[in-house]
């Protein structure tokens, strides 16, 4: 445990010291990989379908804010789709003019979840989302955590149903974008997840902000059973295709990663707890204090000690 506790202190030094670097170095890996995602499930526009391409959007993702990397995220869907139906592409131009109106109206700082969500779903480990945004974030960031749900089923749709979209003509259009409607936004398994999400975020954010003992720790165990109960729930009633293995181990890699947010940004010693009371003029104040868990890190010098016999060839040279 000690030796966890040096490592991250040494790792806060590091950050404190280079932040300058690592976060466009951290944006730019997010961006890359939003991008690759992108061409490598709906490629369909040749011209972008490269992996230099995606390399460029996450250089120019490292000098932009989250939500600007989103946006061109959403323009890509948009130019890859419109290769294949017009009418799947006017539905994400009109999803993403809602998304923005949520985005930038509500929780502006909240876009990087946007396009973490749709990529935590592809590493097959959305599960972890709801735990960190619950511990990290307010309940506003519900919103657009649903919204990159929502992102990710469209493009599943897509990559699915590539070949039924193409072709057809004008006559057909307003048939087809119906049907289109009709196919994505009537997905059982996308309501579900947003609500098992939105849930999960609602319950972790009231019991991390509860004065007990091991709060985040309940937090999260609690957010994972928040999960478990609503999709169950919503795969008895719709008869939903999921995968319970590849579920089963989504959910304890997710909870092992939100141990690790909890250890780098939430390490208390419960054990040292203090209750302070104090008052002004006009209140009582009643106070309960947690230390962080803190170590120093071990500042270590070498001397080099030579005897007098190895000294004195040297003086003789």
């Amino acid at each position: 445990m000690m030796g966890l506790l040096v490592f991250k202190e040494n790792l806060k030094k590091i950050y404190a010291k280079y932040s300058l670097y690592i976060i466009p170095i951290v944006k730019f890996f997010v961006g890359f990989f939003a991008f690759y995602l992108i061409n490598a499930n709906i490629g369909f526009m040749a011209k972008l379908n490269k992996p230099a391409i995606a390399v460029v959007m996450g250089l120019v993702a490292s000098f932009v804010p989250y939500g600007v990397t989103a946006f061109l995220a959403g323009c890509f869907v948009i130019a890859h789709v419109s290769q294949v139906s017009i009418e799947v592409a006017l539905i994400i131009f009109v999803f993403m003019l809602i998304v923005m109106v949520l985005y930038y109206g509500f929780r502006p700082g909240d876009g990087y979840i946007l396009l973490l969500t749709p990529m935590m779903f592809f590493l097959n480990i959305p599960y972890v989302i709801p735990l960190i945004v619950g511990l990290a974030g307010s309940l506003v960031s519900i919103v657009p955590v649903c919204c990159g749900v929502c992102i990710y089923y469209i493009i599943i749709y897509l990559k699915q149903n590539a070949g039924v979209l193409a072709g057809g003509t004008m006559s057909e259009m307003a048939a087809r974008f119906l049907q289109i409607v009709k196919s994505v936004f009537g997905n059982e398994l996308m309501w579900v997840m947003m609500a098992a999400f939105a849930a999960a975020i609602l319950f972790v954010f009231i019991i991390r902000n509860l004065s007990v003992d091991y709060a985040w720790s309940i937090a999260i165990v609690v957010g994972v059973i928040t999960q478990l109960v609503v999709i169950f729930i919503g795969d008895f009633n719709f008869n939903l295709p999921i995968a319970i293995g590849q579920m089963v181990v989504g959910i304890v890699i997710s909870v092992l990663l939100a141990l690790v947010y909890q250890f780098f940004v939430f390490a208390v010693d419960y054990t040292r707890t203090e209750y302070l009371q104090y008052e002004d003029d006009d209140y009582h104040y009643y106070v309960k204090a947690v230390p962080k868990i803190a170590v120093s890190t071990p500042d270590v010098k070498v001397h080099r000690i030579y005897s007098r016999k190895s000294a004195r060839p040297d003086r003789n040279e």
